[in-house]
């Protein structure tokens, strides 16, 4: 692909990256918003302006890198995350798997709407290869965001199962978790285990 047909490819992916993140950590905020929880709105993350969920390095940095290291083929990134103050939630211990599950879930939810207008559109058309694209990502952000290690969402359902005593202990482990994340892309565990879901639930899906 050419320099400017990349840029392009480059810009549409992301645009559709950026509208799932919004998704994503608006879902989070709501969800601790109505759990009793009123940070995210008052940090003005209660929105679905996505400037105000943008993170230099994970939102345009990694998406640009990863788009340019697979020739245009990947773009993944995340957005800046949604301050909860778990002290104010009704219920800290039960409310904190809600919140967890929320971003994934409106992922899923938008995929599966994409997934019923690909039921209309003419396959060779633009907007099929669009909306395919756009339903993919979703699915990517909701099965990799599931993940539980901290501080995806999965490990936030996990402390709100686990004993008090192991999710503390658990919860500890956030401050190395974006080593772990990078050590376990490295040893392309997670292309073992993530790409084998992802086409699972596109295959639902379609």
């Amino acid at each position: 692909m050419n320099s400017p047909g990349l840029i392009l490819s480059f810009t549409i992916s992301f645009g559709l990256l950026l509208i799932a993140m919004t998704a994503h950590e608006f879902a989070h905020g709501m969800v601790a918003y109505k759990l009793g929880d009123p940070t995210a709105r008052n940090s003005g993350r209660l929105t679905f302006n996505p400037l105000a969920h943008i993170d230099l390095f994970w939102t345009i940095i990694l998406p640009f890198t990863l788009f340019l290291s697979t020739a245009g083929s990947f773009v993944f990134g995340a957005a800046k995350p949604v301050p909860i103050n778990y002290w104010a939630l009704k219920n800290p211990k039960r409310d904190i798997i809600w919140i967890g599950l929320a971003g994934p879930l409106a992922n899923f939810i938008l995929a599966f709407i994409i997934a019923q207008l690909l039921r209309f559109v003419n396959q060779e058309s633009i907007f099929s290869h669009l909306f395919f694209n756009f339903m993919t990502i979703n699915v990517v952000l909701a099965v990799f965001n599931l993940i539980p290690i901290p501080p995806l969402d999965g490990s936030r359902v996990l402390i709100g199962i686990l004993p008090v005593n192991l999710s503390r202990k658990y919860a500890a482990l956030e401050r190395y978790g974006f080593i772990i994340l990078f050590v376990f892309m490295w040893l392309g565990i997670f292309d073992r285990l993530l790409w084998p879901a992802v086409n699972f639930v596109i295959k639902i899906l379609s």
